[in-house]
């Protein structure tokens, strides 16, 4: 369960910087996110996660220290966000071995700024009851995708058949090779 509070909180600080990286490529009609809508959005999700913990007073003192360290971890990852998008458009692309060794660095740099969120929020996990713990993994998203993938996993789909997440399947409907596959059936 440890594990999963880690995990927990991580993937708040992380949905709390995606809407920058989504935002960061125009894609399928969406617009870049400006700064202070990425900032109002992290603020709107700590405030979230915050609420909906429902922390007592004891449990209330040791929340600054995981909302400190969950903050620098998007500010990190909104930086990053901000410095390709203010990229000129013409400036030349590094080679490959650049990119690598840029993907290293911020692989480490997260990596850092997230054992910091585990470290900050440890103390706080191990005072949460059940009810708590149930609504931080509803609130960082963690409890609907293992569902999703569990569910996925019954109906028999896994890596090899592709979940229908994956995008859609034109030839799914012409083929007939197994369950939900072909032969026109559906989901």
């Amino acid at each position: 369960m440890r594990k999963f509070w880690i995990a927990g909180v991580a993937a708040l600080a992380i949905a709390g910087s995606t809407a920058v990286y989504a935002q960061h490529h125009r894609h399928w009609g969406h617009t870049r996110m400006a700064p202070e809508d990425r900032a109002a959005m992290v603020d709107a999700r700590i405030a979230a996660v915050h609420a909906g913990l429902k922390l007592n007073a004891d449990q209330e003192k040791l929340w600054p220290p995981v909302e400190t360290a969950v903050r620098e971890f998007a500010k990190l990852r909104i930086d990053r966000a901000n410095a390709r998008m203010n990229a000129p458009a013409d400036a030349p692309k590094p080679d490959p071995v650049t990119r690598l060794r840029e993907h290293a660095d911020n692989m480490a740099a997260s990596a850092a700024a997230m054992k910091k969120i585990a470290d900050a929020a440890d103390p706080l996990y191990k005072t949460l009851d059940e009810g708590q713990k149930r609504r931080l993994g509803v609130l960082t998203r963690m409890d609907a995708r293992e569902g999703f993938r569990h569910r996925m996993m019954e109906r028999g789909f896994d890596r090899d058949d592709g979940p229908p997440h994956r995008g859609f399947d034109r030839n799914r409907f012409d083929q007939d090779d197994g369950p939900g596959r072909g032969g026109g059936e559906r989901l």
